[in-house]
């Protein structure tokens, strides 16, 4: 393999040794594995920094840190959570990897940490093509000259969930496939009911989760205008969102997802992503899955094809065995414990990978998991580096509208106001 290659010549003089070694080198130095190969490396640490917990120290261990000194004794990979970049490059932090989530990329792109792994993997005979073309696509989307800065190692999933013990209490018909939004709601309003002194309601959709499979852009990035092209697409979602929290004993609340599906149990569906490890915890809970809904014009299409995605920081001084983690992360090997046993969905198109989802995880069997992989991703905008806030006074404001707190309208028309306020007032600063 290239990876481990290094120069043969005959021994005939102290220069052209010397050449022979420098022809193998690294860009960023000497590459130790493949100029040395009758003598250890020398031990070299390498430092993530995930931003929020996007791995559990198991999930690390078995993903990552395990399987590359397993391959590659040399190598230590140490992790740390600190989501805040700015404030670790700013203290001089030493920095090899980044984990976030795709859509917070462009924010950080002025530290100019960011560096084209096209060229790295080309020398190391990483297969790029492995990936899902449109996972490589939307990367790429975050470079003015459509350099790759990252690799995705999970996709989100969009499920709906359902509390099969209360469809069977008032013997209604579980959830189906190709269900549009109206479907969903019609079946909602026939679990909504009071019954032997519990409240049973019937479906929650978190925040703006009616909105992304419109793939909605909250700020252009270009232009920075808010909500554009118009308030059509916004309009559509919050309307549902107003139907479906209209169903009377259905009203909206905050945190349903794990206080009334998961603990009080008085939730019949609940329209998310990826809870599987969460209620792998939950004992004595009857549940299923179903395809998740979608809108009449765009049927089977889910979520916002959001990514977790592992950054290569380009100023480490170990590119090369940078490459040589990323290697081990995205193998075959460690791909099927990241499906398998995380119930994360890879990023690679072999189907093989849907295939073995959440196959050595007891509680996932029985389930019609094959469900969740009939809807396709939406494809997410390029983010704005104003997205994060821009989020939140959206957010609010649906929830105006869905409270009838504010006709729709009117929610629409303040949302757009306040954010294009908020980014004028962050380009002045």
């Amino acid at each position: 393999m290239d990876r481990w290659r290094f120069c043969r010549l005959p021994l005939v003089s102290m220069s052209l040794i010397m050449l022979a070694t420098a022809g193998c080198s690294g860009k960023n130095g000497t590459d130790v594995v493949a100029t040395n190969p009758d003598k250890p490396p020398e031990p070299v640490t390498l430092k993530l920094y995930d931003a929020g917990g996007y791995f559990t120290d198991q999930d690390f261990q078995e993903l990552i840190a395990g399987p590359t000194k397993r391959k590659y004794p040399h190598l230590t990979v140490e992790r740390t959570v600190n989501g805040d970049l700015p404030k670790l490059v700013a203290a001089g932090e030493t920095i090899d990897f980044f984990v976030t989530w795709h859509g917070a990329m462009n924010t950080l792109k002025p530290l100019g940490l960011y560096g084209d792994i096209t060229p790295l993997a080309k020398k190391h005979n990483f297969d790029l093509n492995r990936f899902i073309p449109q996972g490589l696509e939307q990367l790429r989307e975050i470079s003015d000259k459509g350099e790759l800065y990252a690799l995705p190692y999970a996709t989100i999933i969009s499920v709906l969930y359902y509390n099969k013990d209360i469809f069977d209490k008032f013997g209604v018909a579980y959830p189906q496939d190709g269900m549009t939004w109206d479907n969903a709601i019609d079946l909602a309003r026939k679990v909504t009911r009071h019954d032997g002194g519990v409240d049973y309601q019937g479906m929650d959709v978190p925040g703006l989760y009616m909105l992304y499979p419109l793939s909605p852009n909250f700020v252009d990035p270009k232009t920075d205008k808010a909500m554009l092209p118009d308030l059509e697409t916004y309009k559509k979602a919050f309307e549902m969102g107003k139907r479906l929290y209209a169903i009377p004993g259905n009203a909206y609340e905050p945190g349903r997802a794990s206080s009334q599906f998961i603990k009080k149990r008085n939730l019949a569906m609940l329209a998310d992503e990826n809870r599987f490890l969460l209620l792998r915890e939950t004992a004595g809970l009857n549940w299923d899955v179903a395809q998740y809904p979608s809108y009449k014009e765009q049927p089977n299409t889910g979520l916002w094809n959001t990514m977790h995605v592992i950054i290569p920081i380009q100023t480490s001084k170990h590119r090369d065995d940078q490459m040589r983690v990323m290697e081990v992360l995205f193998s075959d090997e460690v791909q099927e414990i990241l499906v398998r046993k995380t119930a994360r969905v890879s990023a690679l198109k072999d189907p093989k990978f849907k295939q073995m989802f959440g196959m050595d995880i007891p509680e996932l069997r029985g389930k019609r998991l094959e469900s969740i992989f009939k809807s396709t991703n939406a494809p997410i905008p390029l983010t704005s580096i104003y997205y994060s806030k821009a989020s939140s006074l959206l957010t609010a404001e649906y929830i105006n509208a869905v409270t009838d707190k504010k006709d729709v309208n009117t929610a629409l028309r303040d949302a757009q106001e306040q954010i294009q306020k908020y980014v004028e007032s962050e380009k002045k600063k």
